[in-house]
């Protein structure tokens, strides 16, 4: 595994870890550091932290692009899994420029085959794909901004 992808997944693991105990994102990432020191293990990858952080910066952006595109669904209703999986690759795409649209996506598919649902990888292919492919500054719907999803504060 490419040490992206194993970025992204160690990301996967505390955005999931924090929104299925209602904890801030920045909390369990502060103590999965600390256990990582205090256990003597590698870092985390600096990638993982950069889409945490990234994450993070943009939620209130990330979570509207995702429900504008993720018609009829809220967050609250998706898997905590596949919402996890949908920031992450909502971040690559809107945000980080060094990262291809089609291999942001790939990359969250991916994910989605090997940790969720079997209809989850078209769903997060779905979604990503009309994020990317929608018009820069298109104005959010109402809905999107008036969400009431799970913070990563």
């Amino acid at each position: 595994m490419a040490a992206r992808s194993k970025a992204r997944k160690r990301a996967l693991d505390i955005l999931f870890e924090a929104d299925s105990k209602s904890v801030p994102v920045g909390t369990v990432l502060a103590e999965n550091i600390r256990r990582r020191e205090q256990a003597g293990d590698p870092a985390l990858n600096e990638y993982s932290i950069h889409l945490i952080e990234g994450i993070r910066a943009h939620a209130d952006q990330i979570d509207a692009s995702i429900l504008a595109s993720a018609r009829g669904w809220t967050l609250e209703r998706m898997p905590i899994v596949d919402r996890a999986i949908l920031r992450i690759g909502a971040y690559e795409v809107l945000f980080n420029e060094g990262v291809p649209d089609a291999v942001a996506i790939s990359e969250a598919v991916q994910l989605a085959t090997d940790l969720s649902t079997d209809e989850s990888p078209g769903f997060v292919n779905g979604v990503l794909a009309a994020i990317a492919t929608a018009p820069a500054g298109e104005p959010v719907p109402t809905q999107a901004a008036e969400s009431s999803s799970p913070r990563l504060s």
